[in-house]
């Protein structure tokens, strides 16, 4: 019996994930991706004569990858190097102060006892016993899972354990949650800004977002030779599962037959048949009728008011002086609920951003190199890159005020040279997201639920990835291509 085609439309996180676990099952599968490698996001950008991520990270949930390989009879660290992490990340603040977090969680409860105070040490570890039981509430009947309405969720978790559910928290602010914690407005920014991990302001974000804080806790990893590693190792186990890539195959559109999908056309006029497709990319390209008429009821647009924010970046070689970087460094100002009304309300770039930057030459010791280092620069930023350009004035404008907050850390950059990337490059690089970097945004109680899952509005036709069930993220991707592939297999099962 011949095996049945399966398309994987981009080779992101959850179209890889897709395509191991496919072919891994007997299907036989084709990657088409329109880039000249995988990964998606997950991005290496080259500057002079190095090459920087420019995407995630954040390596973590290794849970995720730990199974994507065991079910392949493989074991993760035979393909791919992780170095655990002992410090999380650094922070300062431009009304000063600066505060590490750590792995350990007693260390970190002894650095904010001195950076703020008992109550605040106390209130941190309280808030960590309440992250870890949101998440162990949520992981298997939420995140693990195809995506649930709100009474299937309570039937998971199980109805004599409402009070479980209830203390998820998805009809408070995480904002105002966190004011349960911590007295410091310091320690409020540094715990809120785990809603940007989902695109989200923690002034909008439902507190059930704290689950995000124990994933850290649970553990990050650096990853030997970079991020991209990590793509790479998911190519080389889809290879030895028999998955075929094409690169620089850009879709034209995907196809239909009795309202079922039958085939993709790419823009170079090569056509392929498929018995059922996989889309990773933004949920909007289809709605949006990017990829064809035929497929446009497949998934609802992310309209602008419900995108996650995007970002402005810099990919730099630069030399740092004053404030010592961690390998991971957020610098806050002093006013963050104007950040978020200028990125979510005002639709701007904020006039006193936040400042990620990853120094992705330094390690636990925080040393840096000789000569210059490798940085990664990003500030958040509207997703308004499908209907606004960022000129010459703009770039300038946004970088004079994000290295005017970084020096109000007392941190000072010599850039060597850098490569910048806004909300419209990040719409170029993924169509029809307006540069949104996580789908839709988590704002409000039923956000979560507004997600579509791997079962798309066209027979034949799942999604995956960031925009769709559980969210957006390294691993999180990573399993909604693993949903997607479970719904196909069933599907076709079923059929």
């Amino acid at each position: 019996m011949t095996a049945k085609k399966i398309i994987v439309i981009g080779a992101g996180m959850g179209g890889l994930a897709a395509a191991i676990d496919l072919a891994r099952q007997g299907y036989h599968v084709d990657v088409v991706e329109r880039a000249a490698d995988v990964g998606g996001k997950m991005r290496h950008v080259p500057v002079g004569t190095s090459l920087i991520d420019g995407g995630p990270t954040v390596f973590t949930m290794k849970w995720v990858f730990d199974g994507l390989f065991e079910d392949a009879g493989l074991v993760l660290e035979d393909h791919l190097t992780l170095l655990p992490a002992t410090i999380l990340a650094r922070h300062a603040w431009t009304q000063g102060g600066d505060l590490d977090l750590y792995a350990d969680r007693e260390e970190s409860a002894e650095a904010i006892r001195e950076f703020a105070g008992p109550k605040d040490a106390e209130g941190y570890l309280a808030f960590c016993k309440r992250s870890a039981a949101i998440y162990e509430t949520l992981r298997g009947p939420f995140i693990a899972s195809q995506r649930p309405n709100p009474i299937e969720l309570v039937a998971r978790v199980g109805f004599n354990r409402l009070g479980a559910m209830w203390q998820t928290a998805p009809h408070q602010t995480m904002w105002r949650a966190l004011g349960a914690y911590f007295r410091d407005p310091r320690l409020k920014q540094l715990f809120g800004r785990y809603a940007t991990y989902c695109g989200s302001s923690p002034f909008a974000a439902p507190a059930t977002l704290m689950l995000v804080s124990h994933v850290e806790q649970e553990g990050v990893w650096r990853v030997k030779g970079g991020m991209a590693k990590v793509a790479a190792a998911l190519k080389a186990l889809a290879i030895s599962q028999g998955v075929h890539f094409h690169f620089q195959a850009d879709v034209e559109r995907i196809e239909t037959r009795n309202r079922h999908v039958s085939s993709i056309m790419l823009k170079n006029g090569v056509a392929m048949s498929a018995d059922a497709i996989v889309f990773n990319g933004d949920i909007s390209a289809l709605g949006r009728g990017l990829l064809g008429p035929d497929v446009v009821p497949a998934a609802k647009p992310v309209a602008l008011p419900q995108r996650s924010q995007s970002a402005i970046t810099w990919c730099a070689r630069a030399t740092t002086s004053g404030l010592a970087l961690a390998h991971h460094t957020v610098l806050f100002s002093k006013d963050y609920k104007a950040e978020f009304e200028d990125v979510f309300t005002s639709q701007r770039p904020p006039q006193t951003p936040t400042i990620y930057i990853c120094a992705q030459d330094r390690d636990d010791a925080c040393l840096p190199p000789d000569g210059p280092e490798r940085l990664l620069i990003l500030m958040n930023a509207p997703a308004t890159g499908d209907w606004e350009e960022y000129g010459p004035d703009a770039q300038s404008m946004a970088q004079e005020s994000a290295w005017a907050m970084m020096a109000s850390c007392g941190l000072a950059l010599s850039v060597d040279q850098a490569q910048i990337t806004t909300p419209h490059g990040f719409n170029a690089l993924f169509p029809a997201s307006g540069g949104a970097l996580y789908g839709r945004a988590n704002h409000g109680p039923m956000a979560s639920f507004q997600r579509p899952g791997a079962r798309s509005g066209v027979k034949g036709l799942y999604l995956a990835g960031g925009s769709a069930h559980p969210g957006p993220g390294i691993p999180m991707a990573a399993l909604s291509g693993r949903l997607a592939a479970a719904r196909l297999h069933a599907d076709l099962l079923n059929a």
